[in-house]
């Protein structure tokens, strides 16, 4: 296993962890989470995954952060609000 490899088998398994541990100590742990983020999660760990190859592993982080934050905007917006 190259030296890359490590890092990124390391980055996995301390994000996983983090998942893990935030999943475990929320509050209202019966809230599931949108299909949107589940969405981001998953092409931000392609993203660390084909890594090596920089084009195709900085578009999924990149992908998975811009569909984190769209999440994010989504959900901060009220419902009753109204949209431009």
């Amino acid at each position: 296993m190259e030296r890359s490899q490590t890092y990124i088998l390391i980055s996995i398994v301390a994000l996983v962890t983090i998942t893990v541990i935030f999943i475990a100590t929320r509050k209202n742990p019966h809230k599931p989470f949108s299909k949107l983020t589940i969405l981001a999660f998953i092409f931000f760990m392609a993203g660390l995954i084909f890594g090596e190859n920089r084009l195709i592993g900085y578009s999924l982080t990149g992908c998975g952060v811009a569909l984190a934050v769209f999440d994010i905007i989504r959900k901060m917006k009220k419902p009753g609000q109204k949209q431009r």
